[in-house]
């Protein structure tokens, strides 16, 4: 039985295409991908991010305790901000890249709806010398996404919404809210490289929400947006996907997310590997490339060597909404992950060239 979301039945009224996805029954599209994505870079698309899993973690040794089991410096989260982070197995792997909200009184942890219980066991593993309280609310609160260039000016006008002037909520900035009568809080995050927002409320309210924000929206350009544009949009400016370009056995130099390991805030699990790895440099990287010759490159295919050697493999390619080209990320030895170097995809079968190019393919227009 595969789980569904507090908006199924809305999804479907919708017309939505129902796919699997991390055991969940979720929209993959509704109108078409394409329509999608250009709304998001345009004007604005919703999403139903309710599969994600969120955990609450409190009590005296909070901080103590995530500063013990992710890679980001914990501390330097002010309370009403939030930042990226990543779980790591005490060899370097990544278990799962998650994002850490500060609240007043405790912390909030997002994390990838595949993954969810593996999370949550590694959270309750390492708590026994701690002084802290889990709590997994991913049932019982619902989660959205609204992004795009008119999210903030959408979520401004909404009749009855009670919060600061969302024109002051900063990026990563996260905070109380009322929206149409319901509690709840509101983030300035997101994963489509727009400015945008995610909404956190009691899942008996979603349905309220979903379709309050729809009839708000609809005649600007909101638009319902499905996993298909969600995967695109997140593409283009190169934010990985957990399964694709972070994994157990990959970890986060080698995936250019060195950036969010602090290896100086003191002990944390993973922290060795991870010094010796950033010590003696990772041996492959992960690139972006485009097709020199005519070919679309997916998720999976193998990547050789000009000389017709197995050197690695695909992670996502597509051909590009934005950019109107098949691009693709995958991981290559060092010695052929520089700018303009050539390999090959193969494509059912065939060697068609590809190039390194630098990375992000789309600029982020995050709101900073």
């Amino acid at each position: 039985m595969l789980k569904q979301t507090p908006l199924y039945a809305q999804h479907v009224a919708l017309g939505a295409r129902m796919v699997e996805f991390g055991g969940w029954n979720m929209p993959v599209q509704y109108s078409s991908i394409l329509e999608e994505h250009a709304a998001v870079r345009s004007t604005a698309g919703l999403f139903d991010i309710s599969h994600m899993g969120r955990f609450i973690v409190s009590g005296a040794d909070a901080e103590a305790f995530l500063q013990h089991i992710t890679t980001y410096d914990v501390a330097k989260i002010a309370v009403g901000q939030s930042n990226y982070s990543l779980l790591c197995h005490p060899h370097g792997g990544i278990i799962d890249d998650i994002f850490i909200y500060h609240l007043p009184d405790e912390y909030l942890v997002v994390v990838n709806a595949s993954n969810r219980d593996k999370d949550w066991t590694w959270f309750q593993q390492h708590a026994e010398d701690f002084d802290v309280t889990l709590e997994d609310r991913s049932d019982s609160w619902a989660m959205l996404a609204i992004q795009g260039p008119i999210a903030e000016a959408l979520l401004n006008a909404a009749d009855d919404v009670e919060a600061d002037d969302l024109t002051y909520l900063p990026f990563h900035g996260v905070a109380l809210c009322r929206l149409f009568g319901v509690d709840g809080l509101i983030a300035r995050t997101g994963y489509t490289g727009e400015d945008g927002f995610e909404l956190f409320f009691s899942a008996g309210h979603a349905p309220l929400i979903w379709e309050s924000l729809l009839t708000l929206g609809q005649s600007a350009g909101l638009k319902p947006c499905g996993l298909g544009a969600r995967d695109s949009l997140r593409f283009e400016p190169c934010l990985a996907l957990y399964g694709h370009e972070i994994a157990d056995d990959i970890n986060p130099y080698e995936a250019r997310l060195g950036w969010v390991v602090k290896l100086n805030k003191g002990d944390f699990i993973g922290r060795d590997a991870l010094q010796r790895i950033k010590q003696a440099g990772p041996s492959r990287r992960l690139v972006g490339f485009e097709m020199v010759e005519r070919g679309v490159p997916r998720g999976g295919y193998p990547i050789h060597s000009v000389d017709g050697e197995p050197i690695g493999a695909v992670t996502t390619g597509m051909p590009a909404p934005t950019l109107s080209k098949p691009l693709g990320l995958g991981y290559v030895p060092v010695a052929s992950a520089h700018t303009d170097s050539e390999f090959d995809v193969i494509i059912r079968g065939k060697s068609v060239r590809a190039r390194v190019v630098k990375t992000p393919f789309y600029a982020a227009r995050y709101k900073k």
